[in-house]
């Protein structure tokens, strides 16, 4: 009989939402498993592979924890904001917001065919007024702590997507990371949060948290944190000091020049009547280019002098100082010294521009490069001379701190967080400008305040909100005069930033979480998503999580607890992405094969984490594994009517069949917890099948009591990674509640995990040396390492040719030496 997967996945289907299986009961906190996916950004109308990977596949570790007894609060909602929503609106007069809630709609139906455990409770989505109602709120707590300002600042400007991009959107390239189209810079009045006020606390966070090391490891470097001192420089002339900030304070002695970002507003007071002409070309060449250009390693270095000279505090040097783009004024000081001796920037720059280049660390002897960056004693540094790098920087210090010269400092690289965008489709912002008041926040009595729906859409740069009078005109709180709302709305990743504690409640009106749920069960115990987003979504809800702890809404002060990322889904080679129209629709697959298969074939398909290129080729694999499972469930229905379960066996009580199943059901039941649970899906699946090839086997020697132990067990071990046809397997053989109704799970036989074992002979040269007891039927390369790890062998055979190894399994190993 064929397996009717579309009947039976609609039949489970429909029983757990009539029945409510899924909804959590939060009083009960004491197994507590809160299992969270980043939430969908409903930018198309379906789902692709790339989604499932992610969902399907922690759905079922979320199951597996379901039947070992925890109480699974696993969520699901749509990041509904966003740019492409609003340049299809451009495109096709489609408002986003109609086109939105229509994707919306045809992921929730997708979403419930997966067969993933949702609460639907607690579904979510961020474009509707009471949940971004809640980001407006947390800008006015951020605003009334000082967190939230408004400043003028060099800005990344896509000229497709015509807004803001952060830097973290920007390709290595400098093209977005979107669209890929060239991003220019431009001065904005933006608003920004400070989030650099919580910089070390973000740093010695990532110490508590079981996230993977690669990504801790980017946030760190992110983050940035220089150990080093800030040093200032005379100005030949002039009353107007220079400030440096240098993690190599050491090399002072060997500074020859200066340099100044271009924007440096000492600029425009120190550059020479002579030099104002080359310094505004200058300027003027590099205004296009943005942070991620100006820095890299492999563009040409570009600069002038400004025609002044500072004096070098260590020994009354006269330097000059120039202007080059790759010093930035968002990094440091906007200035650093020059040391083209120990830096290899700047040596490629001195050797262009043909400035002095004094060494001031002794290279060993066979040293051929250019900039020496090892350790080793000082030179050419006065009182530092024959001193190693980590005293010089002591010493140095100490003595710039002396002489009031400079002092010990630590810098961070990490920027405050740009949250204005020239956009429709997202948070308005809640200030009013005002001209007698300045900037005035919305009361919070008055919040939501709501996106207009009539707006005109345009490419222009600006934001359409601008189009609707009724939405600008507006009069101040404070004085009631005329003014006008801020028109640019906030970045998408302020929505994702919190979003984890709305789940709780999220209809609540008069608070943005139901704090007393939140404080149970916060933080989150496994979160599971993109590695992309590391240095965005990833550290700016640890930011807001941290705040929010700080005026009390959370006790925790980590958003995350484990964290673990997918692999990627290519097709061809090229990440599945709707922008680049290239997904593979699982709703095809699920026609011909069923949910089940489906989620099973992902899984099967590689480690969890490595991803891999979509190929349909093995999909008939994972069909047959369903279908015989299915005929071994329906050739021995209702088996338990016919005998009790039991709990275990005794091993010598078995025929020789009954105790090959039994053992390898025990064996399989131990492995596969150990591998689901570490996310090691497709060795977890491989056992079952496995499994299913050896109860096929011995099956019909077996007696019903063995029957109904092994299909009890396997129809529970197969209801996390295929749960429509657990949920079948466990009812055909006569169990009268779903199994995710009452969940349980079988505890494998410590007895039978025992392995048989043999003793091998061990000989060389055909003489018997040596026996070893090893696991029976263990492989050559299984049996090979021990043998050469044996004394009574390796005497044998030390410093002799191996001229062959001749191996019969169970019996003899045999080594032929000369």
């Amino acid at each position: 009989m064929r397996y009717p997967y579309s009947e039976i996945e609609k039949k489970w289907q429909d029983y757990w939402e009539k029945n409510q299986i899924f909804k959590t009961d939060f009083s009960q906190t004491e197994n507590k498993l809160y299992c969270l996916v980043m939430f969908i950004y409903p930018s198309g109308s379906n789902l692709h592979c790339g989604h499932w990977y992610n969902y399907g596949p922690t759905d079922s570790w979320a199951r597996f924890k379901k039947l070992k007894g925890f109480n699974i609060f696993e969520p699901i909602g749509y990041d509904a904001f966003g740019l492409p929503a609003e340049n299809y609106a451009i495109k096709t007069g489609v408002h986003p917001y109609d086109s939105t809630m229509q994707n919306i709609d045809a992921i929730r139906e997708q979403l419930k065919k997966m067969g993933c455990m949702y609460d639907l409770s607690a579904e979510l989505m961020t474009c509707v007024p009471e949940y971004y109602k809640w980001n407006q709120w947390l800008f006015i707590q951020l605003y009334k702590k000082g967190l939230a300002y408004r400043k003028k600042a060099p800005v990344n400007w896509c000229t497709s997507c015509r807004t803001v991009l952060a830097n973290e959107q920007v390709l290595s390239d400098g093209n977005c990371e979107r669209c890929g189209s060239e991003v220019i810079q431009k001065n904005l009045t933006q608003w920004f949060f400070k989030i650099t006020d919580y910089t070390e606390e973000l740093l010695q966070g990532l110490e508590t948290i079981n996230w993977p090391n690669k990504t801790k490891s980017m946030q760190r470097n992110w983050i940035g944190k220089s150990l080093g001192a800030e040093i200032t420089f005379n100005v030949e002339g002039s009353d107007e000091k220079i400030s440096v900030f240098t993690t190599r304070p050491d090399t002072l002695f060997g500074a020859t020049y200066v340099v100044l970002a271009p924007e440096h507003p000492l600029v425009d007071k120190l550059t020479t009547e002579d030099n104002k002409k080359s310094v505004e070309n200058y300027r003027d060449s590099i205004k296009s280019l943005t942070e991620i250009e100006r820095t890299s390693t492999t563009k040409e270095k570009t600069g002038v002098p400004i025609g002044s000279f500072a004096i070098n505090p260590a020994n009354g040097e006269k330097i000059p100082i120039w202007i080059s783009d790759y010093t930035l004024l968002t990094y440091g000081t906007g200035c650093v010294m020059a040391v083209p001796g120990q830096d290899e920037r700047d040596w490629e720059f001195s050797t262009k521009f043909k400035l002095p280049k004094i060494r001031t660390v002794q290279p060993p002897d066979d040293f051929e490069g250019e900039a020496y960056l090892a350790d080793g004693p000082a030179i050419n540094s006065d009182f530092l001379n024959g001193l190693y790098v980590d005293d010089s920087k002591k010493k140095i210090i100490e003595w710039l701190e002396e002489n009031g010269t400079g002092k010990k400092t630590v810098k961070y690289r990490l920027r405050d967080w740009l949250i204005s965008r020239q956009r429709y489709w997202g948070t308005p912002i809640p200030i009013i400008y005002c001209p007698d008041c300045g900037e005035v926040l919305v009361n919070e009595e008055n919040l939501p305040v709501e996106l207009p729906y009539n707006v005109k859409f345009n490419s222009e740069g600006i934001s359409p909100l601008i189009s609707s009078e009724e939405f600008v005109n507006v009069k101040c709180p404070k004085c009631g005069k005329d003014a006008k709302r801020e028109v640019d709305t906030m970045d998408t990743f302020v929505d994702s930033s919190w979003y984890y504690l709305r789940y709780f409640n999220p209809h609540l009106d008069t608070a943005p979480i139901d704090k007393e749920i939140a404080n149970n069960w916060i933080p989150v115990d496994r979160y599971v998503g993109g590695a992309e987003h590391s240095t965005l979504h990833l550290l700016y809800s640890r930011f807001i999580h941290k705040f929010l702890r700080d005026i009390g809404l959370v006790n925790s002060d980590e958003p995350f607890k484990n964290l673990i990322h997918q692999g990627i889904i290519t097709n061809n080679g090229v990440k599945m992405s709707k922008s680049k129209g290239n997904v593979v629709n699982p709703d095809d697959f699920i026609l011909k094969y069923g949910s089940d298969v489906f989620r099973l074939y992902l899984m099967f398909m590689g480690p969890y984490e490595m991803g891999g290129d979509w190929s349909d080729k093995g999909i008939t694999g994972t069909e047959r594994f369903v279908q015989r499972t299915y005929d071994l469930f329906i050739n021995n229905k209702n088996v338990l009517s016919n005998c009790e379960l039991k709990d275990n066996f005794t091993i010598d009580s078995l025929n020789e069949f009954e105790k090959s199943v039994y053992k390898k059901v025990n064996q399989t039941i131990k492995k596969y917890e150990t591998e689901i649970d570490a996310f090691r899906f497709n060795t977890a699946i491989a056992s079952l099948m496995e499994l299913l090839n050896e109860i096929t086997k011995n099956f019909k020697n077996c007696s019903n009591e063995i029957k109904v132990y092994t299909l009890s067990r396997f129809s529970v071990l197969v209801s996390p990674v295929a749960p429509h046809l657990g949920e079948e397997c466990w009812s055909l053989i006569g169990n009268k509640k779903s199994l995710m109704e009452s969940p349980l799970w079988f505890t494998p036989d410590k007895n039978a995990l025992i392995e048989d074992t043999v003793n091998i002979a061990i000989q060389v040269n055909g003489k018997l040396r040596s026996t070893l007891e090893v696991v029976a039927n263990s492989e050559q390369n299984e049996v090979k390492e021990l043998v050469f790890k044996d004394k009574k062998v390796s005497k044998h055979t030390a410093g002799k040719e191996i001229i062959k190894e001749i191996f019969v399994k169970n019996r003899i190993y045999n080594i032929v030496v000369k």
